[in-house]
């Protein structure tokens, strides 16, 4: 899915007797070099929901999986360049927008067995820091609200490329996942299987496909 090609070395014969460290140097730290595109990223972006999904996956009836999505969302993301630790995103999904294309299974997870979208009609992820971990790979920590209640996670960004489309438009793309257990936000609602084991796994993943379009800065 990235949009830059990675050039495989060739092999090449290791020398016979490898280089000497001198006595007493310190050993070279492995330093994460940064994608250079990713200076051009600072300034604040919003999700396009037209090239984006904001979506999630679970385990059904141990055999199968069960694959949805939400389809309005509101978001506004900064990004640092300089200074990736102070990047931020603030993504609020309605909750009674899910969609995993089954139009009875729908209606039983916007209900009170599930997330209750008349009760609670959002759900936020609000991030609270960021660090590199690789060129192209960053760990988000935020705070996840699900039927009010808040709890820690960490995405795990990775950064596709950035362009400007034909309409003028600059573009960045990210991919983000994580996997929680959903009964800590209060979705215990669970049925046996004749087997012993669960209908719908505890554990949800979130997967995030984000493209994003750069905000014009406000005049004056």
């Amino acid at each position: 899915m990235n949009l830059f090609n990675r050039v495989v070395p060739s092999r090449r014969q290791a020398p016979s007797v490898p280089p000497q460290r001198p006595a007493g140097a310190p050993a070279s730290p492995t330093a994460v070099l940064p994608d250079p595109d990713l200076a051009n990223l600072t300034g604040e972006w919003v999700v396009d929901p037209a090239h984006s999904r904001i979506g999630f996956s679970v385990r059904h009836a141990m055999v199968t999986t069960v694959r949805g999505c939400f389809l309005e969302y509101e978001s506004l993301l900064y990004f640092d360049a300089r200074n990736p630790a102070r990047s931020r995103a603030d993504l609020t999904l309605f909750t009674a927008s899910v969609d995993t294309g089954v139009e009875q299974r729908d209606a039983h997870l916007v209900g009170r067995d599930f997330l209750d979208a008349a009760t609670y009609p959002r759900m936020r992820f609000t991030s609270t820091g960021v660090e590199q971990a690789g060129a192209d790979l960053f760990h988000m920590s935020g705070e996840l609200t699900i039927k009010g209640i808040s709890r820690p996670v960490v995405l795990e960004m990775t950064y596709i490329g950035h362009v400007t489309d034909p309409f003028g438009y600059e573009r960045v793309g990210f991919d983000g996942t994580t996997t929680i257990n959903r009964s800590d936000w209060g979705l215990t609602y669970n049925s046996r299987l004749a087997e012993g084991g669960a209908m719908v796994s505890e554990k949800v993943r979130l997967q995030l496909d984000i493209a994003a379009i750069r905000t014009p800065p406000s005049a004056g």
